[in-house]
């Protein structure tokens, strides 16, 4: 069998929507090391494959029509013939092994909110943490080959700059809570949890179309969705975010648990605690919570 068939047929079985230069020279390596593809032997000249053997092979794809790298899509990025059907979800969090979508994108995902975001939101470790997770990701896929593989000087597992995928702008958060989100049955996307995205809406309503959008989120969903709520902030929230919750779910509207009660003893006397971290100080107080009511 010729080579560039063995290589078309493997990436025929990804069940991603959009291939990287790393997920061909995953395969183009795999090849070059079995010397066959499903039984059938592959004429090959080298013991295994270099940069030099990607490109040739990259440029016989792309010649052939079997992949082609659009422009809505970011460099070094290709669609698979036949598949050319993608959305912007699914096709960063498959560029970006380690993202996920959240807040404002979290949301419209959830379905607590009735806008559509114009822009992309997305978690993803910062640059250093993200080389770190890249590189156990590439260990575990090479195994003993590894080191075989970066002195070959083969494509690596990089985090690809997206500032805008298809017709939406893109905007980065960084964040190392890889364990904050839960991947989608049926589908490559990875979204935040629901606890955790009622967390990023007190953290950063900026990114959740604002404190007043906020609040009419949590008064329509949060009784709800409350153990979920009061679980993560109580796990992983900060004393700032706990009196922000505690606020609006015991004294807006009226809800209460364990978790909540136990969140009194974070409010504290003096300072400038504001329920809108983005406002300005505003002196209107919860005597309760002793929080500025920033709105």
């Amino acid at each position: 069998m010729k080579t560039v068939k063995a290589i078309s047929l493997s990436l025929g079985e990804l069940s991603s929507p959009v291939i990287t230069r790393y997920q061909i020279g995953l395969i183009i390596h795999t090849l070059y090391k079995d010397k066959h593809y499903k039984g059938e032997a592959l004429t090959l000249r080298n013991e295994t494959a270099t940069l030099r053997d990607v490109n040739h092979y990259v440029a016989l794809l792309e010649e052939d029509g079997v992949i082609s790298a659009p422009k809505q899509l970011p460099n070094h990025v290709y669609t698979l013939l036949g598949r050319t059907s993608w959305n912007e979800e699914e096709a960063l969090c498959a560029i970006d092994p380690f993202c996920y979508l959240s807040h404002f994108s979290a949301m419209a995902h959830h379905g607590l909110t009735e806008r559509m975001p114009v822009r992309l939101f997305v978690s993803s470790p910062g640059q250093k943490d993200w080389r770190h997770y890249a590189e156990e990701r590439m260990r575990k896929d090479l195994g003993a080959d590894f080191d075989e593989y970066l002195s070959n000087r083969m494509p690596r597992l990089v985090k690809i700059p997206a500032e805008s995928i298809g017709n939406k702008a893109v905007h980065r958060f960084n964040s190392l809570h890889l364990g904050a989100y839960k991947t989608v049955r049926d589908r490559p996307i990875r979204v935040s949890s629901i606890g955790r995205t009622f967390l990023d809406m007190l953290r950063n309503p900026e990114l959740c179309g604002g404190m007043p959008h906020v609040i009419e989120v949590y008064e329509e969903h949060a009784e709800r969705y409350l153990r979920l709520i009061t679980d993560e902030i109580d796990k992983h929230g900060q004393p700032i975010d706990k009196v922000r919750a505690g606020y609006i779910l015991e004294e807006r509207l009226n809800l209460e648990n364990e978790a909540i009660k136990g969140w009194k003893q974070f409010a504290q006397r003096g300072g400038s605690r504001k329920l809108d971290p983005n406002n300005e100080y505003e002196p209107e107080w919860s005597d309760n919570w002793l929080l500025s009511i920033n709105l």
